[in-house]
């Protein structure tokens, strides 16, 4: 993939675009994200997930961890400050208007349905991406198995997904150092 050709400013317009028609934060950035990433032939289908996983392992908001990793990985430090700026500035305007009319608005029943009925496209938005990645990235029984367990322990029972990964980590390195050095 040539990089060199895509412009800061393009990298800005296409995450403002995202920024801008994105409900719900990061993870409903991410269809937005990985559909302008492969429809522009900027970052390959498969490199996504990883982009994915390095923005929720780093600490601060999911959607600004995206931006900076694939801006970054289309045109280094500079391409992470056009694709932040990018996703941040619509929010970042839209926040400012309800904060200044909002107070008006904010107890009338249209309103109030309104958001209301943006929530369960939320969460649509959400999980599509989430069984998207896990149809490309569980390939075996056991990682299917995996993902539902870490779900499970995360999801009902409250686990924190940090000792989830730990543990994880912990018995992948066993189970690799036990077979390069087994006898």
């Amino acid at each position: 993939m040539e990089q060199k050709a895509i412009s800061l400013w393009q990298i800005f317009g296409v995450f403002a675009k995202v920024g801008a028609f994105t409900i719900g934060g990061g993870y409903a950035m991410i269809p937005i994200i990985q559909d302008e990433m492969t429809r522009r032939r900027w970052i390959p289908e498969e490199d996504l997930p990883d982009i994915v996983a390095l923005s929720q392992s780093a600490p601060g908001v999911m959607a600004v961890n995206i931006s900076i990793f694939a801006g970054y990985r289309l045109r280094g430090v500079k391409g992470s400050i056009a694709a932040t700026l990018g996703s941040i500035t619509p929010s970042f305007l839209i926040i400012l208007g309800i904060a200044m009319f909002f107070t008006a608005f904010k107890d009338n029943p249209w309103v109030e349905r309104a958001f209301k009925g943006i929530r369960p496209v939320v969460i649509a938005l959400i999980a599509v991406p989430m069984i998207q990645m896990a149809k490309k990235s569980c390939k075996a029984w056991w990682a299917w198995l995996l993902a539902a367990g870490a779900l499970v322990l995360v999801a009902f029972l409250n686990v924190s997904p940090i000792y989830i990964i730990l543990c994880v980590m912990a018995v992948a390195f066993a189970l690799t150092y036990y077979k390069e050095h087994r006898p």
